[in-house]
């Protein structure tokens, strides 16, 4: 298994546990990469706290490889200590089904570490997403990737693209719930 991690010019130097309740962790699920996103609320906007990939070990079954993402993503949990954890829901093509498939499998291992954690866990769909970000249920990853940037004033787009669709479902979540006194 390996774990990327990245950060941002704008990243919260001192965090600490009472910064940790205001925390959604975005996943953007997938058998062989899983995006992860830590954003942190501010009285301002959300602030990139970190950001990475969890890569699964192609060499191993099935069973090993959803394993490593479900300890991985329970590390990332451990500290973090996140409020809620926003991920995207399965989508299936007619062309690629089994794609679907995988990505359920690695679902599973991720809401149960979630689960485990005792962190309550809302879905977003692709479309959800895409309109609450650029106003598009249609949008391109392009423009995905411009909202992202535009939301969290990076001088770059965030890569790789696991990343950046993690960022855009905790940006999601928080807006969704920006007038909530909790995430």
């Amino acid at each position: 298994m390996t774990v990327a991690n990245i950060t941002a010019n704008n990243k919260i130097s001192n965090f600490d546990a009472s910064d940790r309740a205001q925390c959604v962790l975005g996943v953007d699920p997938g058998l062989n990469r899983t995006g992860y996103a830590i954003l942190q609320r501010s009285a301002r906007q959300p602030v990139l706290r970190e950001g990475g990939v969890i890569q699964s070990t192609k060499d191993l079954s099935l069973a090993e490889r959803v394993l490593e993402l479900g300890q991985a993503l329970r590390e990332v949990i451990a500290e973090f200590k996140p409020q809620v954890l926003a991920i995207e829901q399965v989508f299936s093509t007619s062309q690629f089904p089994k794609t679907a498939i995988l990505m359920a499998h690695a679902r599973g291992a991720l809401l149960f570490a979630a689960a485990e954690a005792g962190i309550p866990v809302v879905h977003y769909s692709p479309t959800q997403i895409k309109r609450l970000l650029t106003g598009s249920g249609k949008a391109s990853k392009d423009q995905i990737q411009h909202a992202i940037r535009n939301e969290l004033h990076l001088e770059k787009v965030l890569e790789p693209n696991d990343v950046a669709d993690a960022f855009a479902v905790a940006l999601c979540h928080y807006h969704s719930c920006r007038n909530i006194v909790t995430l």
